[in-house]
Protein backbone atom coordinates (compact mmCIF):
# COMPACT_ATOMS: atom_id res chain seq x y z
CA UNK A 1 0.00 0.00 0.00
CA UNK A 2 2.73 2.45 0.84
CA UNK A 3 4.59 1.63 -2.48
CA UNK A 4 1.50 2.04 -4.27
CA UNK A 5 0.87 5.40 -2.92
CA UNK A 6 4.31 6.31 -3.71
CA UNK A 7 3.67 5.66 -7.09
CA UNK A 8 0.87 7.51 -7.43
CA UNK A 9 2.28 10.67 -5.83
CA UNK A 10 4.77 10.64 -8.42
CA UNK A 11 2.20 10.00 -11.40
CA UNK A 12 0.51 13.44 -9.96
CA UNK A 13 3.66 15.23 -9.63
CA UNK A 14 4.55 14.06 -13.36
CA UNK A 15 1.38 14.55 -14.35
CA UNK A 16 0.83 18.43 -12.66
CA UNK A 17 3.76 19.62 -11.50
CA UNK A 18 5.02 20.29 -15.08
CA UNK A 19 1.92 21.73 -16.73
CA UNK A 20 1.60 24.06 -13.57
CA UNK A 21 4.95 25.56 -13.78
CA UNK A 22 4.75 25.97 -17.75
CA UNK A 23 1.77 28.27 -17.22
CA UNK A 24 3.31 30.31 -14.13
CA UNK A 25 4.24 33.11 -16.15
CA UNK A 26 6.25 34.67 -12.89
CA UNK A 27 8.28 30.96 -12.94
CA UNK A 28 11.45 31.07 -14.77
CA UNK A 29 13.03 28.15 -17.06
CA UNK A 30 15.68 27.84 -14.07
CA UNK A 31 12.55 27.44 -11.89
CA UNK A 32 11.12 24.65 -14.01
CA UNK A 33 14.42 22.91 -14.26
CA UNK A 34 14.57 23.23 -10.73
CA UNK A 35 11.60 21.18 -10.48
CA UNK A 36 12.18 18.78 -13.16
CA UNK A 37 15.02 17.37 -11.05
CA UNK A 38 12.98 16.96 -8.06
CA UNK A 39 10.40 14.67 -10.05
CA UNK A 40 13.91 13.13 -11.46
CA UNK A 41 15.06 12.54 -7.96
CA UNK A 42 11.88 10.62 -6.33
CA UNK A 43 11.44 8.89 -9.12
CA UNK A 44 15.14 7.27 -8.65
CA UNK A 45 13.81 6.83 -5.01
CA UNK A 46 10.63 5.01 -5.86
CA UNK A 47 12.82 2.76 -8.26
CA UNK A 48 14.78 1.75 -5.16
CA UNK A 49 11.82 0.78 -3.81
CA UNK A 50 10.34 -1.33 -6.52
CA UNK A 51 13.50 -3.36 -6.72
CA UNK A 52 13.70 -3.71 -3.65
CA UNK A 53 10.13 -5.24 -3.01
CA UNK A 54 9.93 -6.78 -6.46
CA UNK A 55 10.30 -10.43 -5.78
CA UNK A 56 6.96 -9.98 -2.84
CA UNK A 57 4.73 -8.62 -5.84
CA UNK A 58 5.71 -11.13 -8.49
CA UNK A 59 7.24 -10.53 -11.92
CA UNK A 60 4.69 -9.66 -13.96
CA UNK A 61 2.80 -6.15 -11.93
CA UNK A 62 6.78 -5.65 -10.86
CA UNK A 63 7.86 -5.66 -14.58
CA UNK A 64 4.09 -3.28 -15.43
CA UNK A 65 4.89 -0.60 -12.75
CA UNK A 66 8.98 -0.39 -13.89
CA UNK A 67 7.71 -0.06 -17.50
CA UNK A 68 5.17 2.78 -16.45
CA UNK A 69 8.16 4.49 -14.12
CA UNK A 70 10.66 4.37 -17.07
CA UNK A 71 7.76 6.06 -19.10
CA UNK A 72 7.70 8.83 -16.82
CA UNK A 73 11.37 9.50 -16.29
CA UNK A 74 11.80 9.47 -20.30
CA UNK A 75 9.23 12.14 -20.44
CA UNK A 76 10.68 13.74 -18.15
CA UNK A 77 14.44 13.86 -19.83
CA UNK A 78 13.02 15.18 -22.53
CA UNK A 79 11.24 18.23 -20.86
CA UNK A 80 14.33 18.61 -19.54
CA UNK A 81 16.17 18.99 -22.61
CA UNK A 82 13.73 21.04 -24.10
CA UNK A 83 13.82 23.78 -21.18
CA UNK A 84 17.38 23.69 -21.70
CA UNK A 85 16.89 24.37 -25.59
CA UNK A 86 14.33 27.24 -24.80
CA UNK A 87 16.68 28.86 -22.37
CA UNK A 88 19.88 28.72 -25.20
CA UNK A 89 16.97 29.81 -27.93
CA UNK A 90 15.52 32.97 -25.23
CA UNK A 91 19.35 33.75 -24.41
CA UNK A 92 20.54 33.93 -28.04
CA UNK A 93 17.44 36.33 -28.63
CA UNK A 94 17.98 38.64 -25.68
CA UNK A 95 21.61 39.07 -26.78
CA UNK A 96 21.31 39.94 -30.39
CA UNK A 97 18.56 42.05 -29.55
CA UNK A 98 20.54 43.85 -26.90
CA UNK A 99 23.56 43.85 -29.49
CA UNK A 100 21.32 45.24 -32.39
CA UNK A 101 20.16 48.01 -29.66
CA UNK A 102 23.58 49.04 -28.67
CA UNK A 103 24.73 49.25 -32.72
CA UNK A 104 21.68 51.52 -33.39
CA UNK A 105 22.44 53.58 -30.48
CA UNK A 106 26.38 53.92 -31.69
CA UNK A 107 25.66 54.60 -34.92
CA UNK A 108 23.05 57.23 -33.98
CA UNK A 109 25.80 58.94 -31.74
CA UNK A 110 27.95 58.96 -34.58
CA UNK A 111 25.25 60.86 -36.46
CA UNK A 112 24.61 63.56 -33.28
CA UNK A 113 27.18 66.67 -32.87
CA UNK A 114 26.94 66.94 -29.66
CA UNK A 115 27.09 62.94 -28.96
CA UNK A 116 29.95 61.40 -27.14
CA UNK A 117 30.58 57.84 -27.61
CA UNK A 118 32.32 57.30 -24.74
CA UNK A 119 29.47 58.06 -22.59
CA UNK A 120 26.94 55.90 -24.14
CA UNK A 121 28.20 52.95 -21.38
CA UNK A 122 26.36 49.56 -21.43
CA UNK A 123 23.46 49.28 -22.85
CA UNK A 124 20.81 47.55 -21.05
CA UNK A 125 19.40 44.15 -21.77
CA UNK A 126 16.44 43.79 -23.63
CA UNK A 127 13.75 43.22 -21.53
CA UNK A 128 15.28 44.26 -18.66
CA UNK A 129 12.79 44.60 -15.54
CA UNK A 130 13.60 48.17 -14.56
CA UNK A 131 10.38 49.62 -16.14
CA UNK A 132 8.18 47.45 -14.55
CA UNK A 133 9.98 47.37 -11.29
CA UNK A 134 9.58 51.19 -11.06
CA UNK A 135 5.49 51.92 -11.56
CA UNK A 136 4.40 50.30 -9.01
CA UNK A 137 6.35 51.92 -6.49
CA UNK A 138 4.55 55.16 -6.08
CA UNK A 139 1.36 53.81 -4.96
CA UNK A 140 3.77 52.36 -1.49
CA UNK A 141 5.59 55.86 -1.12
CA UNK A 142 4.93 57.92 1.90
CA UNK A 143 3.28 61.29 1.45
CA UNK A 144 6.05 62.91 -0.16
CA UNK A 145 6.43 60.35 -3.05
CA UNK A 146 2.51 60.77 -3.70
CA UNK A 147 3.28 64.37 -4.07
CA UNK A 148 6.35 63.80 -6.77
CA UNK A 149 4.05 61.52 -8.61
CA UNK A 150 1.58 64.61 -8.67
CA UNK A 151 4.46 66.61 -9.92
CA UNK A 152 4.91 63.76 -12.37
CA UNK A 153 1.55 63.88 -14.04
CA UNK A 154 1.71 67.95 -13.81
CA UNK A 155 5.02 68.19 -15.75
CA UNK A 156 4.15 65.56 -18.56
CA UNK A 157 0.61 67.04 -19.03
CA UNK A 158 2.31 70.52 -19.65
CA UNK A 159 4.88 68.91 -22.46
CA UNK A 160 1.75 67.00 -23.81
CA UNK A 161 -0.06 70.56 -23.79
CA UNK A 162 2.35 71.65 -26.20
CA UNK A 163 3.14 69.18 -28.41
CA UNK A 164 -0.46 69.10 -29.26
CA UNK A 165 -0.78 73.04 -29.64
CA UNK A 166 1.98 72.19 -32.01
CA UNK A 167 4.80 73.90 -30.29
CA UNK A 168 7.06 70.78 -31.12
CA UNK A 169 10.42 72.99 -29.99
CA UNK A 170 9.10 73.78 -27.07
CA UNK A 171 7.11 70.02 -26.85
CA UNK A 172 10.54 68.39 -27.22
CA UNK A 173 12.41 70.28 -24.60
CA UNK A 174 10.35 69.82 -21.95
CA UNK A 175 9.92 66.26 -22.97
CA UNK A 176 13.57 65.49 -22.93
CA UNK A 177 13.49 67.38 -19.26
CA UNK A 178 10.27 65.12 -18.30
CA UNK A 179 12.48 61.80 -19.10
CA UNK A 180 15.65 63.30 -18.10
CA UNK A 181 13.72 63.88 -14.55
CA UNK A 182 11.31 60.90 -13.95
CA UNK A 183 13.74 58.19 -15.47
CA UNK A 184 12.02 54.48 -15.54
CA UNK A 185 8.92 56.07 -14.95
CA UNK A 186 5.29 54.61 -15.60
CA UNK A 187 4.84 57.52 -18.34
CA UNK A 188 8.53 57.40 -19.47
CA UNK A 189 8.08 55.60 -22.70
CA UNK A 190 5.02 57.33 -23.67
CA UNK A 191 7.34 61.04 -23.43
CA UNK A 192 10.24 59.28 -25.39
CA UNK A 193 7.71 58.83 -27.98
CA UNK A 194 6.21 62.02 -27.86
CA UNK A 195 9.53 63.65 -27.89
CA UNK A 196 10.31 61.78 -31.06
CA UNK A 197 7.28 62.64 -32.87
CA UNK A 198 8.31 66.62 -31.99
CA UNK A 199 11.41 65.96 -33.30
CA UNK A 200 10.15 64.63 -36.64
CA UNK A 201 8.13 67.28 -37.25
CA UNK A 202 11.18 69.90 -37.24
CA UNK A 203 12.92 67.65 -39.36
CA UNK A 204 14.96 66.88 -36.77
CA UNK A 205 15.97 62.86 -37.65
CA UNK A 206 18.79 61.89 -35.70
CA UNK A 207 17.21 63.06 -32.48
CA UNK A 208 13.81 61.78 -33.32
CA UNK A 209 15.53 57.87 -33.72
CA UNK A 210 17.12 58.44 -30.63
CA UNK A 211 13.86 59.14 -28.61
CA UNK A 212 11.84 56.84 -30.97
CA UNK A 213 15.26 54.26 -29.81
CA UNK A 214 14.60 55.52 -26.44
CA UNK A 215 10.49 54.59 -26.23
CA UNK A 216 11.18 50.93 -27.66
CA UNK A 217 13.91 50.24 -25.34
CA UNK A 218 11.57 51.25 -21.93
CA UNK A 219 8.43 49.18 -22.76
CA UNK A 220 9.53 46.93 -25.74
CA UNK A 221 6.15 45.05 -24.78
CA UNK A 222 4.32 48.32 -23.99
CA UNK A 223 1.46 50.19 -25.92
CA UNK A 224 3.32 52.32 -28.02
CA UNK A 225 6.12 49.85 -28.93
CA UNK A 226 4.97 48.74 -32.26
CA UNK A 227 4.67 52.47 -33.18
CA UNK A 228 8.02 52.98 -31.65
CA UNK A 229 9.38 50.48 -33.83
CA UNK A 230 8.14 51.77 -36.67
CA UNK A 231 8.98 55.16 -36.48
CA UNK A 232 13.07 54.40 -35.30
CA UNK A 233 12.52 52.12 -38.72
CA UNK A 234 11.64 55.36 -40.43
CA UNK A 235 14.36 58.16 -38.88
CA UNK A 236 17.07 55.65 -40.08
CA UNK A 237 15.85 55.90 -43.74
CA UNK A 238 15.46 59.24 -43.35
CA UNK A 239 19.00 59.62 -42.12
CA UNK A 240 20.20 57.01 -44.76
CA UNK A 241 20.94 54.33 -42.82
CA UNK A 242 18.44 52.21 -45.33
CA UNK A 243 19.87 48.99 -44.60
CA UNK A 244 19.54 49.13 -41.06
CA UNK A 245 15.99 50.78 -41.25
CA UNK A 246 15.19 47.59 -43.36
CA UNK A 247 16.01 45.26 -40.90
CA UNK A 248 14.20 47.40 -38.07
CA UNK A 249 11.14 47.99 -40.12
CA UNK A 250 10.78 43.81 -40.80
CA UNK A 251 11.40 43.04 -36.87
CA UNK A 252 7.70 45.15 -36.32
CA UNK A 253 5.78 42.37 -38.01
CA UNK A 254 7.86 39.57 -36.24
CA UNK A 255 7.62 41.28 -33.03
CA UNK A 256 4.04 42.76 -32.99
CA UNK A 257 2.57 40.41 -35.48
CA UNK A 258 -1.56 41.68 -36.10
CA UNK A 259 -0.92 45.71 -35.10
CA UNK A 260 -1.94 48.26 -37.17
CA UNK A 261 1.61 49.51 -37.14
CA UNK A 262 2.44 46.40 -39.04
CA UNK A 263 1.46 47.68 -42.14
CA UNK A 264 2.88 51.09 -41.83
CA UNK A 265 5.95 49.07 -41.69
CA UNK A 266 5.38 46.99 -44.52
CA UNK A 267 4.61 50.15 -46.32
CA UNK A 268 7.83 51.74 -45.85
CA UNK A 269 9.94 48.85 -46.45
CA UNK A 270 8.25 48.48 -49.83
CA UNK A 271 9.27 52.47 -50.33
CA UNK A 272 13.01 51.45 -49.66
CA UNK A 273 12.53 48.97 -52.21
CA UNK A 274 13.89 45.87 -49.13
CA UNK A 275 14.83 42.81 -49.78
Amino acid sequence: MRLALSIASAFALAAFALPAAAQDRDQTLADIRQELSVVFVEIQRLRGELNTTGPATGSGASGTTLDRVNAIEAEVTRLTALTERLQLQVDAIVTDGTNRIGDLEFRLCELEAECDIGTLGETPTLGGVEPTVAAPAAPAAPAGGANLAVAEQDDFDRARAAFDAGNYADAALLLQSFTESYPGGPLSAEAHFLRGEAEANQGRWSPAARAFLDSFTAQPDGQRAPAALTSLGVSLAQLGQIEEACITLAEVNIRYPGTPAVAEAEAERGRLGCQ
